[in-house]
């Protein structure tokens, strides 16, 4: 193996791993983290909110490994 595709290696795991923080941090704070702004009319609202912000998640990873093929 050759020192180029080493370098490149290590740079395509890295910006993977940028990508995805990136979209998860993108993900919750549209979709509202727990403890923001919650009152009795907002438990529902905000834990509704929170599972569709995992759901993003999951489908953001799928999307991400179908494209590697």
């Amino acid at each position: 193996m050759n020192v180029d595709r080493l370098i490149q290696m290590f740079i395509r795991r890295f910006i993977g791993r940028a990508m995805n923080r990136g979209i998860d941090a993108g993900i919750d704070k549209f979709g509202g983290k727990k403890g923001q702004g919650q009152g009795q009319g907002n438990k529902a609202q905000s834990r509704q909110a929170r599972q569709t912000a995992k759901r993003a998640k999951q489908a953001a990873r799928i999307t991400r490994r179908m494209g590697r093929f």
